[in-house]
């Protein structure tokens, strides 16, 4: 089956987006609507913020059409401060909320911070705090997970197999401070799913100092994508993985809200994943690629 590719956006409004995007004097509440009629898929930002509620979940479901996808973050409270510890009942009531979007709930994201050597002295101390963490995570249901890692030391081999062990996705990015994914080939199989998670954040800070508004094209990065399109068709075409990428899709994204534009594709699998114990229940569709 054809590899399929989804773009959205990291949130559905930013400052500016009113009568450049969304119709001039579009009330906030038609927004979803709306961007879901132009997107078929969105990373929601709120949800690293707080838990939702069952009925803004399922208000989300009701506005955007069959097929759309919703990838979530989860929430800081688990990442960030209590990072993965005693957060059983936090994590449950998410996944318990978020589970009313049925067949458009895409993948959650684990968005580690960078974590200085006063959280963890070594990579492999987190390793294990993630591994006994993992072992948590809910085998029935076709849930999928990601994990996004913001210290490039930590991207080992280890950290790798265990995700792979556990059919997470490593969330690819462009950080600045981040390897690029042709890097990250150099060294090992990144793709680490039968998923693969892709977030285009580019260099905030830098982007920031230019606007806040977000309403017009700030940064070309049409050779930056091109690159990426380069990467992960060499390795479909050499078997590693089955990711195909269309390069019209790709280079229709010049820049983005926030530095960050949202980017799925689904893909026919993935060398050495091992789905989950009943990964089919959502899986009549071809596995997917998501990257945002």
């Amino acid at each position: 089956m054809a590899a399929q590719i989804r773009l959205g956006t990291s949130s559905f409004t930013a400052d500016g987006w009113n009568g450049s995007f969304y119709p001039k004097g579009m009330k906030s509440a038609d927004y979803l609507r709306y961007y879901s009629s132009r997107f078929d898929t969105v990373e929601v930002d709120s949800t690293f913020y707080r838990c939702p509620t069952i009925e803004a979940a399922n208000n989300w479901a009701l506005q955007t059409p069959p097929g759309f996808i919703f990838s979530l973050k989860i929430p800081r409270t688990i990442t960030h401060e209590k990072v993965l510890v005693e957060c059983d009942r936090e994590f449950e009531e998410f996944v318990g909320t978020v589970r009313v979007l049925g067949e458009k709930l895409g993948p959650m994201v684990f968005q580690f911070p960078f974590f200085n050597d006063s959280v963890f002295s070594s990579p492999v101390q987190f390793a294990s705090r993630l591994k006994a963490f993992l072992k948590k995570l809910p085998r029935i249901g076709g849930y999928r997970f990601a994990v996004e890692i913001r210290n490039k030391y930590w991207l080992k081999p280890r950290l790798l197999d265990l995700l792979r062990e556990n059919n997470v996705a490593l969330v690819l990015q462009d950080q600045s401070w981040m390897p690029r994914a042709y890097e990250l080939f150099e060294q090992f199989d990144p793709l680490t799913a039968d998923f693969a998670y892709i977030r285009w954040l580019g260099d905030r800070k830098e982007i920031e100092k230019l606007t806040r508004v977000w309403n017009s094209t700030i940064v070309d990065r049409t050779a930056d994508l091109r690159s990426w399109v380069t990467v992960l068709r060499e390795d479909s075409e050499e078997g590693n993985n089955a990711v195909c990428l269309r390069q019209q899709s790709l280079l229709r994204v010049r820049a983005s809200h926030r530095g960050t534009v949202s980017f799925i594709v689904q893909s026919k699998g993935c060398r050495n994943a091992s789905p989950r114990s009943d990964s089919s229940d959502r899986g009549k569709n071809p596995v997917r690629c998501f990257a945002y």
